[in-house]
């Protein structure tokens, strides 16, 4: 995409995310559906590590071996012929060169969830790659950031451990597609609840005797 269309996407995101927090949202949970989208996610999570494309391509809906040498020589070929947006390592450059408008709208939700402090819960590979280009831009919207949940696509560690993020769930899922997020948000909701309502030592009268 050009550039000029990576800031629409990205700004369609922002746009997005205002709108949910007109409406109320308290957590806002990222999913994505597609096919082939985990090579463009690796594209841009190569690119911005940086990280050898071997290392963060998975094998996606389940390629065998000739499909997953595939998917690393065309992340390569990619890179290659984006070389020079690539080399800056610009988040905007390289979603434009080697990005999809799923990961800018994505990124753009991040970011207006973010700047609206809503917590972000994402899910796997592709948001995550989404969330990476969201934090290039504006490194403080991590603090926003939670993770559902650890793919087996390689890159997805190598992101989640660049953001300082540890997966609420390890369930061994391969797909993304919102279920880690969906699966997780129980768990965001009960951890609110111990927090706001279960009794201190303290309110319950118990004494800590220090053993």
């Amino acid at each position: 995409m050009t550039p000029d269309q990576a800031f629409r996407a990205l700004a369609a995101g922002i746009e997005l995310a205002e709108e949910l927090a007109r409406e109320g949202a308290g957590l806002i949970g990222l999913g994505e559906m597609g096919i082939a989208n985990t090579t463009s996610a690796a594209a841009v999570v190569a690119a911005l590590l940086p990280a050898d494309p071997a290392a963060v391509c998975g094998r996606g809906t389940g390629v065998d071996d000739a499909g997953l040498a595939r998917k690393v020589d065309a992340v390569r070929r990619a890179l290659a012929a984006n070389a020079d947006a690539v080399e800056i390592r610009e988040p905007v450059g390289v979603l434009a060169a080697v990005g999809g408008f799923e990961i800018g709208l994505l990124s753009g939700v991040v970011l207006g969830a973010a700047a609206a402090r809503i917590p972000i819960l994402l899910d796997g590979f592709i948001t995550s790659a989404a969330a990476l280009v969201a934090a290039r831009i504006s490194p403080a919207c991590v603090e926003s950031m939670l993770a559902s949940h650890r793919s087996t696509e390689p890159g997805h560690s190598r992101v989640l451990e660049v953001l300082e993020l540890e997966p609420i769930l390890d369930l061994g899922m391969r797909l993304g597609e919102g279920s880690g997020a969906a699966l997780a948000i129980p768990i965001v909701n009960a951890a609110l609840g111990l927090l706001a309502e279960m009794a201190t030592f303290h309110d319950a009268n118990v004494t800590d005797a220090g053993a």
